[in-house]
């Protein structure tokens, strides 16, 4: 996740960065906002970063950013008008566990960092990786598959878990696993708990109920459930380019995808809330998410804006699917400890991570079950 930040005051530092001189040094190409795109080397990049700026590091996935620019809009989908499934969810729900939660993320929050190109970026999404499996096969499940996703450019894999439907048609439910110190993004220290630590295992404990479902585990759902865990977000939402360049390459059908970015962080003396943000994703799924908020958590949502390229959600609907973000409250409220050496588990609050939680469960199995979409 990155922090927000003005357009006018985007513009400006961008423009501050001294042009690239003439050199071996390589370029990235970044896309600041729709259409408007710079390019930068790797310093550069992470001056503007640190500056608060949102971008797409598009250097690779040139084609997916020209295919994006000649759709008016992503894939029409007609999401339906009702939740129709609380008497199978509601019992889920309550198999939630936040101890599961939080043993997870005490483990993954202490290696030194998650950042997309180290070591510990590696050991991590390897560690995270076994996790699932573990999951998966400890369900007993047949047909659930869990992959590595690889990436050619850095050692860190993204990870794909797939619980078939009836048909290949799919709702992807993600988070991003890495995380980064952005004073020092190689070596410094970066628990990542609330970023996105909070997302990665919010998601897999949603999994993990849902495969308790007798419906789910026979493959009676309508349409295709997966889960994933993305790398190198913080370098540009990278790893998510990547999948769903090669999901669109594919033909592959995606009718919607959540990312959940930042679930454990409540600020103090705030009404705690689920931050639904409205700019930059599909309306539709949008406004069904909320009815799924109001039906299955005990908070609240509240609108937010996060501006452009702010998570993952950003490559899906570039790619031309149904996109949208929750995140743990206001964009204004939500943990100003990312990117830092503070971020770590004493901020989360794991009762908050357990109503987003719900809401994953909720839409997994309402979107899953859905004939119409």
């Amino acid at each position: 996740m990155k922090f927000q930040y003005s357009i006018a005051l985007a513009l400006s530092a961008a423009a501050a960065l001294a042009a690239p001189t003439l050199s071996t040094e390589q370029l990235f190409t970044l896309e600041l906002a729709p259409g408007e795109t710079k390019q930068v080397t790797e310093a550069q990049k992470w001056e503007l970063y640190n500056a608060g700026v949102h971008f797409m590091d598009i250097t690779d996935y040139v084609n997916l950013h020209e295919s994006s620019l000649s759709r008016r809009q992503t894939s029409v989908v007609a999401f339906p008008s009702d939740i129709t499934q609380k008497t199978s969810v509601t019992p889920l729900i309550a198999k939630l566990s936040t101890a599961n939660m939080q043993s997870q993320l005490t483990t993954f929050s202490a290696f030194q960092n998650r950042y997309y190109k180290s070591t510990y970026g590696k050991q991590s999404s390897e560690w995270l990786l076994a996790q699932v499996q573990a999951l998966a096969s400890a369900s007993g499940v047949s047909g659930v598959t869990v992959r590595a996703f690889s990436h050619p450019s850095w050692t860190q894999n993204s990870i794909i878990a797939t619980i078939p439907g009836k048909s290949t048609d799919t709702i992807v439910i993600g988070s991003h696993q890495d995380s980064v110190n952005g004073a020092s993004p190689s070596t410094g220290r970066a628990p990542g708990a609330d970023d996105d630590g909070s997302g990665t295992f919010t998601i897999l404990e949603a999994m993990r109920v849902l495969l308790t479902d007798s419906r789910v585990a026979s493959g009676q759902a309508a349409n295709t459930i997966e889960f994933h865990w993305y790398a190198a977000e913080e370098g540009g939402l990278l790893g998510s380019q990547a999948v769903f360049t090669d999901y669109k390459n594919k033909g592959r059908i995606v009718k919607a995808m959540l990312q959940q970015d930042m679930t454990g962080f409540v600020k103090p003396g705030t009404k705690e809330s689920v931050g639904v943000i409205t700019d930059f994703v599909d309306a539709g799924l949008t406004a069904f998410i909320k009815k799924v908020i109001t039906a299955y958590c005990a908070i609240p949502y509240v609108e937010t804006k996060c501006g452009y390229a702010c998570s993952d959600h950003a490559s899906a609907s570039k790619a031309g699917y149904p996109s949208a973000f929750v995140i743990e409250s206001t964009f204004a409220d939500s943990s100003k400890y990312i990117h830092t050496a503070q971020d770590t588990i004493s901020t989360v609050n794991f009762n908050h991570m357990l109503e987003h939680a719900k809401m994953t469960v909720g839409l997994a199995y309402e979107l899953g079950f859905a004939t119409t979409l």
